[in-house]
């Protein structure tokens, strides 16, 4: 059964900064499985849809993340990493100590999507807001 949870922006206030009016993304879950040849370890895959102005509180993952963009256009940066800007077929990466501190639909007419898969820690959420 597929999963689908609401990362609500407004929740930024919650962890130290000001609320946004900005729309939330769509986050469903596609696909997980424990990796019986690492102990411990779990992959995780997710579409995400980002609404138009659709933008992200900073997080961080504790995961291996790796992105593909499916259609749209996403800005994405790491804490001590370059902006880059992401069209369809592109690809990003964050690793389990990057702090997200930028993601966001680069558009204010079109959704986005992309599809992310983590190698995580079993039971270990794969969102947490970053102060």
């Amino acid at each position: 059964m597929k999963k689908i949870l609401m990362f609500l922006v407004a929740c930024a206030g919650l962890v130290g900064h000001e609320a946004s009016a900005a729309p939330s993304a769509l986050v469903e879950e596609l696909s997980s499985k424990a990796f019986a040849d690492l102990p411990g370890k779990e992959g995780l895959m997710l579409r995400v849809t980002y609404p138009p102005g659709s933008e992200d509180v900073v997080h961080r993952h504790d995961a291996h993340g790796f992105i593909y963009v499916l259609e749209g256009t996403i800005v994405m940066q790491v804490k001590g990493g370059e902006r880059v800007t992401l069209s369809a077929g592109q690809t990003f990466y964050e690793g389990p100590d990057d702090i997200h501190v930028l993601g966001y639909n680069a558009s204010r007419v079109l959704p986005a999507k992309f599809v992310v898969f983590l190698v995580k820690n079993k039971g270990v959420p794969f969102f947490i807001p970053t102060p």
